[in-house]
């Protein structure tokens, strides 16, 4: 009953979150993880000036304290690996940058990056640009580039100072771009993903987000490049729904960054009634998640949920969530992205082990390929005290878990159970078939999976917060023992 390769479980983790590095990491995985994760979204392991690795430097090189491209290859060589790409920005500490300070208008990179004077028509944004601009920051984007020669000038600069954004309109760029997934593909990353995508084009006049049809030229040059190399590209894109809607249309895999809030709203309030709607419609070519290295997603919902219903959802995770205060995602800790929530998945439901693996199940059963994060894995709760330590608000979510740590959390109970669940997900072929939502009452969800004769059903009490999963066994009808 073995599942497609390509349609198991992905871990998402950092090189050095679960395990020192990453030779340990896959030492952990192999002795207690195989079953359950057939993939591994290696957060970027390359050298980095900030941002937990989201601002590299140099994507030719491993970070010496995470391991080698020899372990690299190694991990490819047992799960699939999904890789970064930052194709938004590079480290204000690279080569390219660095050159470009240096040399000013000499340095072969010069076009690499958005200068201000070039970009707007008469130099600067006026008001009304800045408040067209999808912005990160409540100023325009960007930082001051200060050359060797003395002077100074302005470069967009969506993020943190040490990630300047790239022109992806330039041939400097666009070689850059190509060569950099090539060798991401032929080092083994079978995806790519690519951060920040739909920053990436930016239009005077315009939002800068998701500029179209300027965007599907970007999008589909990158998938060009790695179709040599039998690779393909996942746009990591939050915003409406709608967008991951227009994507799948034209044939490219999305995030489902709507599912963790639904399914939150849905266990609060034990309705199934916007969770079944979204399940109804979503992409069916899609990585599904609960919890990534960011925050819960709040405007990724919109739309799907009634704002009020939105609003109810977002306050209730301080009400109902295990130690998450809002003072968390203020500026206090330096929360960058008021469209988040700063928290463990298991925490946002309480540190409750029963609502926790109803959630696990129904992301297991939507449509697409599931990915579950390190900390989800091993049902982690809020890290307080590398929160307080760091004064960084996504940090309550990015626990470091040491190999021995690691191994005495798997035999929780909690645990125990979700990695049976994940094995059947990654085994059972009724998952590479289709998905329907079957009849049911508005505090419950049935879902079947089925590949010919081949099916397993979810039936989900959302009050009672319990669930029971049929399927087709060797022998007959069987009820799965979790």
């Amino acid at each position: 009953m073995m599942a497609k390769p390509e349609n198991r479980i992905f871990l998402i983790t950092y090189p050095d979150s679960l395990g020192r590095n990453i030779r340990e990491l896959h030492q952990i995985l192999d002795t207690h993880f195989n079953k359950a994760i057939g993939g591994v979204h290696l957060l970027p392991f390359f050298p980095s000036s900030g941002d937990r690795g989201f601002a590299t430097t140099d994507y030719s090189k491993i970070d010496s304290a995470f391991g080698t491209w020899d372990d690299v290859e190694r991990l490819a060589g047992s799960y699939i690996l999904m890789a970064d790409f930052m194709i938004n920005h590079i480290s204000a500490q690279s080569a390219f940058y660095r050159d470009f300070l240096s040399l000013k208008d000499n340095s072969a990179y010069r076009d690499m990056f958005i200068r201000y004077k070039d970009f707007w028509p008469n130099g600067e944004p006026s008001d009304d640009d800045i408040e067209l601009i999808y912005k990160r920051k409540p100023k325009a984007p960007y930082t001051v580039a200060r050359f060797a020669d003395g002077t100074e000038e302005k470069v967009w600069c969506t993020f943190g100072e040490e990630q300047i954004d790239l022109d992806c309109r330039t041939v400097t760029t666009r070689d850059f771009i190509k060569r950099t997934l090539a060798h991401l593909a032929q080092t083994g990353s079978s995806v790519i993903r690519l951060d920040a995508f739909a920053y990436a084009v930016k239009k005077a006049g315009t939002s800068c987000f998701f500029i179209e049809p300027e965007i599907w030229e970007l999008l589909s040059f990158c998938a060009d490049v790695l179709k040599p190399y039998r690779a393909s590209i996942l746009p990591e894109i939050h915003e409406h729904y709608s967008i991951s809607l227009k994507l799948a249309e034209k044939g490219f895999a999305v995030y489902d960054f709507a599912l963790p809030m639904l399914l939150i709203n849905a266990i609060y309030y034990g309705r199934t009634t916007f969770l079944k709607n979204w399940l109804g419609i979503c992409p069916r070519k899609q990585y599904t998640t609960l919890d990534t290295h960011d925050g819960l997603g709040v405007v990724d919902v919109r739309g799907l949920l009634p704002d009020e219903e939105l609003d109810r959802t977002r306050e209730d995770i301080f009400r109902y969530g295990a130690n998450v205060k809002k003072i968390y995602n203020s500026p206090g800790y330096n929360n960058l992205d008021i469209y988040q929530i700063n928290c463990t998945y298991y925490s946002a439901l309480g540190d409750d082990d029963d609502a926790y693996l109803l959630a696990r199940a129904v992301q297991f059963f939507a449509p697409g390929t599931p990915q579950v994060y390190y900390v989800g894995l091993l049902a982690g709760r809020n890290d307080i005290e590398l929160l307080e330590r760091t004064k960084e608000g996504r940090n309550i979510n990015r626990h470091y878990y040491s190999a021995d740590e690691a191994a005495r959390e798997a035999q929780r109970p909690v645990v125990q159970k979700l990695l049976r669940l994940m094995d059947f997900r990654n085994t059972h072929t009724a998952f590479d078939g289709g998905f329907e939502l079957l009849d049911c009452s508005e505090s419950t969800l049935r879902v079947r999976r089925a590949n010919g004769a081949e099916y397993a059903e979810l039936d989900a009490d959302f009050i009672k917060k319990t669930f029971t999963i049929r399927y087709s066994g060797p022998l007959g009808p069987e009820i799965l023992d979790i």
